[in-house]
């Protein structure tokens, strides 16, 4: 009789204390106190053995009556807490939608970005592809394959960052155009675009990492006018239609005849200003005929085919077309600078 006075007792407490319990942390001392494995309940279940054999079955019976009835009241209110929490949570976190928004800042491409865009669709809408190749490049590929001998002042220390005897950073993209060649029968109409790197200090003009956008064509009876219309097709899209194109001889170890192209100042339209140094025309790319001894050494006959090359810098023409005296804010990411180009 005293066990089963001292249980309804208990059972009474602890109802009183879940139904005035105003957080989580009460209810769940509460739980672990009655209906824990070291918990009144089982304490009481384990007291049983106390009690006279006719007892037992109706005090195991109310125990579990207890149970039932401490699980219901604990959930009932565990919920009745929470969406108390909920209201209270909703008013500290209510958005007065009457106020002004913030306006976001929208960011834009990056100069250098927005100027390979526009070279790729120019050349890709010609029938061009667009090729891919390592940073770290092979020597093989790098010079001796583009007709460029062991000697040869581009081999410089000064000029190329050498990994290994065999290894350097590509200091230009023209290796794409000998991995093509490889591994691509004629015809052949790609571009490279790229990274390269070369051994200069830094200052307005110059810079040890740059951009480049090479091109190749390959094919049969490919000329020197298929040459000279495609860059003055190209320079017309990229410059303005009244673009005039000036091609003067040039030396690439690579090609033969070689040619350096000028084009319209875009500062000045030809009048003659500080960036084209009174010209009216500026310096804006390298080409010429690929040379025959790099045709045979990437295994395409030079008696059948002929190819020209070109190559551009992305920078130069970034700096050109935008009025950027200096190179070195192409880089630097001056968030007030790269904001005039969204």
């Amino acid at each position: 009789m005293e066990n089963s006075t001292m249980l309804e007792e208990m059972a009474l407490r602890a109802l009183d204390e879940i139904a005035c319990s105003k957080a989580m942390t009460e209810l769940e001392e509460i739980r672990i106190r009655t209906l824990g494995k070291k918990g009144e309940l089982t304490g009481a279940l384990r007291s049983m053995k106390d009690i006279p054999e006719a007892e037992r079955p109706p005090f195991g019976k109310r125990i579990n009556e207890i149970r039932d009835q401490l699980t219901e009241a604990l959930d009932k209110k565990i919920l009745e807490i929470k969406q108390a929490d909920k209201v209270v949570r909703l008013k500290e976190e209510a958005i007065d939608i009457t106020l002004p928004g913030h306006k976001q800042r929208i960011g834009g491409l990056h100069p250098l970005t927005r100027i390979y865009y526009e070279i790729r669709d120019i050349f890709v809408s010609m029938g061009f592809e667009v090729m891919d190749g390592p940073e770290v490049e092979y020597d093989k590929y790098n010079f001796e394959m583009l007709n460029i001998p062991k000697d040869h002042p581009a081999r410089d220390m000064q000029d190329t960052f050498y990994v290994s005897n065999d290894i350097v950073l590509r200091t230009h993209t023209s290796p794409v155009q000998i991995r093509t060649m490889l591994k691509q029968d004629p015809p052949i109409r790609m571009i490279c675009p790229g990274r390269v790197y070369r051994s200069d200090d830094v200052d307005a003009t110059h810079s040890p990492i740059f951009n480049q956008v090479e091109g190749l064509v390959v094919g049969r009876g490919i000329s020197f006018a298929h040459l000279k219309d495609t860059l003055d097709r190209f320079l017309k899209e990229f410059y303005g239609e009244a673009t005039k194109t000036k091609f003067r001889p040039g030396h690439f170890p690579f090609t033969e005849p070689s040619a350096e192209v000028d084009a319209t100042c875009a500062k000045c339209a030809g009048k003659g200003c500080g960036v084209c140094k009174g010209t009216g025309m500026i310096e804006v790319l390298g080409c010429g005929m690929v040379h025959p001894s790099v045709l045979k050494g990437c295994g395409i006959d030079p008696d059948v085919y002929t190819g020209f090359a070109f190559g551009l810098g992305l920078d130069r023409l970034a700096t050109i077309k935008y009025g950027i005296t200096d190179i070195r804010l192409l880089f630097e990411n001056d968030i007030r600078f790269l904001s005039q180009f969204k």
